[in-house]
């Protein structure tokens, strides 16, 4: 509790009486809900990943970037701003212990952490079509890259060739067969690199998180805005679609074991569609538009990849709390891609 004083008296907010739990799912970064005064005041504080953003002040730079030009050109839209340290900046930096920022908790608010019917699908997917849309006029040359080649699916692939070679041993040997599987997948790697010769996608401001949990809802599950912006940066809309893809199509997480449980589920897929194009439908072109399916290939695709080319590391990356979690979780993506080229046609008509 102690480094939590320190924390916030560089906001300064006297911690004479705080109350601070964890807060949230949050695989990244550590959070906490912390009120003050017996909840008079709350707020959620959190300590940026210094392993994963190796420059915070670039997330701080993006955020201040955005939130004046949002301020500027669309006023009424709710953005979490992050406070001002005592040094006049979105973020504290605490010695021993890293950097922290801190926002206001938005009451009667809250997020979700699994996608529980079509119509959160389509609230979550507007919310993130409307940021980029609002931003479309933004220059995004101006945005720091917070995690370089994140979704860079031609380098993902030749991380995990490499990992197939100078990887564990034993670990290539036991994931042989589905080592195989990913590399006959890999024509999603030639689709994706001829779209960008041929320059199919623009550059725009990019979630490239949208995980459902990065979305507030009100108390009638109407979204309010996206959330946790530390990935936002230039990039192509078919992250965050296939991002939601990912994440929302089937009705299991990528921890499930039992694959006979992960199906697509076409209502959501529409829900995504229709949701997103609400609000981006004016900005993409008709050739991003025919792209929607691929775009849940290539996230589900090279999720599988970062997993399984982690699981022949040793785990470096992810970590591991039980023996294998990333080959199973590996496994889980590559059932999902599956499941996702076996309803190609279907999917593609919506």
């Amino acid at each position: 509790m102690l480094m939590l004083h320190k924390v916030l008296e560089e906001f300064g907010i006297p911690a004479s009486d705080i109350r601070a739990l964890p807060f949230g799912t949050g695989l990244i970064n550590h959070t906490w809900k912390v009120k003050i005064n017996g909840g008079e005041k709350t707020f959620i504080l959190q300590r940026i990943n210094g392993n994963v953003f190796k420059n915070p002040k670039d997330i701080a730079c993006n955020v201040q970037l955005i939130a004046e030009y949002l301020a500027t050109h669309y006023p009424s839209y709710l953005f979490v701003r992050p406070l001002k340290s005592n040094h006049g900046q979105g973020l504290a930096y605490v010695e021993g212990e890293g950097y922290f920022r801190m926002m206001p908790y938005i009451l009667k608010s809250h997020s979700l952490d699994v996608v529980q019917n079509a119509k959160q699908a389509f609230e979550a997917a507007k919310q993130f079509g409307r940021f980029t849309r609002l931003l479309s006029g933004f220059d995004v040359s101006k945005l720091k890259v917070t995690i370089p080649d994140f979704h860079n699916l031609p380098l993902r692939y030749r991380l995990f060739e490499e990992s197939t070679v100078q990887g564990n041993p034993e670990r290539i040997a036991l994931a042989l067969e589905k080592i195989n599987c990913m590399k006959e997948l890999s024509f999603l790697v030639e689709r994706f690199s001829e779209m960008e010769r041929r320059g199919v996608f623009k550059l725009r401001v990019t979630h490239h998180d949208a995980k459902i949990s990065n979305v507030l809802f009100d108390k009638q599950n109407h979204g309010l805005c996206v959330i946790d912006l530390d990935t936002v940066m230039p990039g192509y809309f078919i992250s965050d679609v296939g991002d939601m893809m990912r994440t929302y199509l089937s009705p299991v997480s990528e921890e499930e074991r039992d694959f006979s449980k992960i199906v697509i589920r076409e209502e959501y897929y529409k829900a995504i569609v229709e949701g997103y194009l609400s609000e981006m439908k004016g900005e993409l072109s008709e050739e991003e538009k025919k792209c929607f399916f691929d775009a849940g290939c290539f996230l589900v695709y090279m999720q599988a990849l970062r997993f399984m080319t982690d699981y022949l590391n040793n785990d470096r990356y992810y970590g591991a709390k039980s023996e294998g979690q990333n080959f199973y979780r590996a496994c889980n993506q590559l059932v999902l891609l599956r499941r996702l080229l076996e309803k190609e046609n279907q999917l593609r008509a919506i």
